[in-house]
């Protein structure tokens, strides 16, 4: 990436930053953006592709020169590279979005668990230690589902153990589709399950604009003065409901 605001051009895989900055009016590339592994037979693929753009694109628009020696179509490539590129994949474009985003709230989050002689900072570590103590031992019971109309009714049982309720959130959770985000709908917790110390039902009602077996119940921790999954990487997923 140094080598932008330089004025050189580059040539490489379709992976990490060029697989998001590539086009053909700024570099070359090669590969399919895919993993291949340690495939010799696509490493041969690659090295003939490779050698193919040095030898009919690379080489011959370098030396293209115009009668003062200036190799037109090079020097236009790498202004649409600096220009289109150099803002974006940047130390100062990484520094400010770094703090933005993170390092700003990082330092609020400081604040907020050092206040008040540290309160919120050990409630998140109670937090954590009952998420800790309780995990391995929740589970997922039945689940339903039903169409209302234009809307599927999902109902899944959840068996907490001795688990605050709070602490833990449910959701639909759906794959992205095209260049749509991935579908995490909460579900709503409703009355306790006879007969059990920590165990709900939780529903949530979904468009039927997708079908119901796209979507799967899954467990996360919840707290507002957390950042998760950082600092809580558990996860529980319903294994393969099958919606009745």
């Amino acid at each position: 990436m140094k080598v932008l605001v330089n004025g050189g051009l580059n040539l490489s895989e379709l992976d990490g930053w060029w697989a998001e900055a590539y086009s053909p009016e700024v570099g070359w590339a090669i590969g399919d953006g895919r993993e291949h592994g340690d495939d010799p037979a696509w490493d041969a693929i690659e090295a003939e592709a490779l050698y193919g753009l040095l030898e009919r694109e690379v080489i011959p628009e370098f030396y293209a020169r115009d009668e003062r020696g200036i190799p037109r179509r090079w020097v236009a490539r790498m202004r649409e590279s600096m220009a289109r590129l150099t803002p974006t994949f940047s130390t100062n474009r990484a520094v400010r979005q770094y703090t933005d985003e993170h390092y700003l709230s990082a330092a609020a989050a400081l604040r907020q668990r050092t206040a008040n002689r540290g309160s919120l900072g050990g409630n998140l570590v109670a937090w954590k230690e009952e998420l800790t103590k309780h995990w391995s031992a929740l589970r997922f019971g039945s689940a339903t589902v039903q169409q209302h109309g234009e809307q599927y009714l999902f109902q899944v049982q959840v068996f907490l153990d001795a688990l605050n309720p709070d602490a833990v959130r449910v959701e639909l959770y759906a794959e992205a589709q095209k260049d749509a985000a991935p579908i995490r709908q909460p579900m709503n917790r409703g009355e306790r399950l006879v007969g059990a110390e920590s165990a709900f039902t939780y529903t949530a009602f979904v468009p039927t604009t997708r079908p119901a077996a796209d979507y799967t119940p899954r467990l996360v921790p919840q707290h507002a003065g957390a950042f998760v999954p950082l600092e809580a990487p558990f996860i529980l997923w319903h294994d393969a409901p099958s919606w009745r």
